[in-house]
């Protein structure tokens, strides 16, 4: 099928020498004026491969085309070249700041009307193709470094013992909150670069909990003043945790991540820690995830307590029962009403794509490809320093299972006691692996497969052939980029289980 070109043009001759020239490689159309042409557009604009488009011409002449395709955004996917025997710099100057895209003066030559249309087309089939694999490779960028917060987020709040849905939650809850305050107010001059990287940050607000004995983390009663004491060191414990990253100083996300981290436990009237910050003296992005953080364990089950309603945390929230608040982000909260409890329980996969494409569609537009890659590669680096931060001060065996392709990674704590490899590709078929626990394998499959989204969390015990007997504690971890499924599970081993 031959490439579709209009011409627009009021001469009838010009019309006609340019279609004599053209219309051996291209399907010709033609308008006699600006208004057949915008009739012809509307219709078959995403046909045509080139505009040669006159500029003077009665009722509506080319200049008005080209800001009529300009309001319509389709000068973005159609070049325009225009044609005219005005050869004014004032005149051409004009039709390129409307967005045309060549110049061919009157009278034509066929070699010149046939190269610069061939050019033409050319580069913008170019062009389409590489944003195509911009917006491809961005898309799969996205992906992998969501799954990468989510991964870690996962191992923080599974030795917390918290829901593998806090996360996600807080998450939610947080990009919703921002998107209220930036249709409310510019007072922080927030962007929705800002919205989606707070968002991803917030995933780390408790990561300074690892440093938390698990006899006091994890207490189902009321804590002691001392023990209270040691929960309070978690919010300093984090931002040193993350200042103390090879890339801190270069990435933006962890160093919001770190004030997150450090001030989401502090109250707008100066009450809370471990500074005793004032009002706007604490950053937006600690204080919207604070408010975040304190609606979802109100309305989630914990070890201490039952979920309460939407109503019930918000009348405790707006009554001072949990701290104060910035009044604006209580508004916001406020103004979200039913649609937060709503888009908490909505269909994680829907949710997830909707995200994906406003966060892909604004960075495309920014042209922010580098900086995405260099945030992804940091990324990276930063969970590596995490994850063997997390293995070091856990104490526990720790392991971590990879469904697709199957894999199982074990510290090296584990690996030692086990006389194992520390990485082993397909485990259930691995000599080792079944020698050492065979018998346990299948309890262990039935026990992840009945692992949930909504219900990660699974235990087991089990004795290797050797004699020796363990407690295995594990959370699975999941994908939401279509329909829920399982990445594979985090862990720990405690050895010695009384018998």
């Amino acid at each position: 099928m031959k490439p579709r070109i209009l011409i627009v043009d009021d001469s009838d001759l010009n019309r006609d020498l340019l279609s004599c020239m053209l219309e051996d490689q291209y399907d010709i159309l033609e308008a006699e004026n600006g208004i057949q042409a915008i009739q012809i557009l509307e219709k078959q604009c995403h046909e045509l491969s080139v505009m040669l488009l006159d500029l003077m011409m009665p009722e509506c002449d080319g200049y008005q085309v080209l800001g009529y395709m300009n309001r319509r955004h389709w000068i973005d996917d159609l070049p325009v070249i225009v044609i005219s025997s005005e050869t004014g710099h004032d005149f051409i100057s004009r039709a390129y700041d409307l967005g045309a895209t060549d110049f061919i003066s009157r009278p034509f030559d066929s070699f010149i009307v046939k190269r610069r249309v061939k050019n033409t087309i050319a580069l913008y089939d170019k062009q389409r193709r590489l944003a195509a694999t911009v917006a491809e490779e961005i898309y799969e960028r996205t992906k992998t470094y969501d799954l990468m917060l989510s991964i870690l987020s996962q191992i923080v709040e599974f030795r917390n013992q918290e829901s593998g849905l806090h996360v996600r939650n807080i998450n939610l809850i947080t990009e919703l909150l921002l998107r209220q305050v930036m249709a409310r107010t510019n007072r922080y001059g927030i962007t929705m670069q800002d919205v989606r990287m707070i968002s991803q940050a917030s995933s780390f607000h408790d990561i300074g909990k690892i440093s938390i004995p698990d006899e006091i983390l994890n207490k189902p009663g009321k804590l002691t003043p001392e023990e209270f004491a040691v929960i309070k060191t978690h919010p300093a414990e984090g931002a040193r945790m993350l200042e103390g990253t090879p890339e801190y100083e270069k990435v933006p996300l962890l160093r919001t991540a770190r004030d997150i981290c450090r001030w989401h436990h502090e109250r707008y009237d100066g009450r809370g820690y471990p500074d005793g910050l004032v009002g706007d003296a604490i950053p937006l992005s600690a204080q919207v995830v604070s408010l975040a953080d304190v609606y979802d364990a109100l309305t989630s089950d914990r070890c201490y307590k039952k979920a309460f309603s939407h109503e019930t945390a918000i009348s405790m929230i707006l009554g001072g029962q949990c701290g104060a608040f910035n009044p604006l982000l209580l508004e916001c909260l406020l103004e979200l009403g039913d649609s937060l409890p709503q888009a908490l329980h909505a269909d994680p996969a829907l949710v997830r794509e909707k995200r994906e494409l406003e966060y892909l569609t604004e960075e495309i537009s920014l042209h922010e490809e580098l900086t995405a890659s260099n945030q992804l590669i940091s990324q990276f680096r930063f969970e590596q320093t995490r994850a063997d931060f997390f293995e070091a001060s856990a104490g526990d065996m720790t392991f971590v299972y990879h469904c697709d392709p199957p894999m199982l990674t074990l510290s090296d704590k584990a690996a030692r006691l086990l006389d194992l490899h520390s990485t082993i590709t397909d485990p259930v078929h691995d000599e080792a692996v079944l020698q050492l626990a065979g018998q346990s394998l299948p309890r262990w499959q039935d026990a992840q497969n009945q692992a949930s989204p909504g219900h990660p969390d699974f235990a087991l015990c089990f004795r290797l052939s050797n004699g020796s007997a363990f407690r295995c504690r594990c959370r699975s971890v999941w994908a939401f980029d279509g329909a829920p499924r399982c990445l594979g599970a985090v862990g720990t081993i405690q050895e010695d289980i009384p018998q």
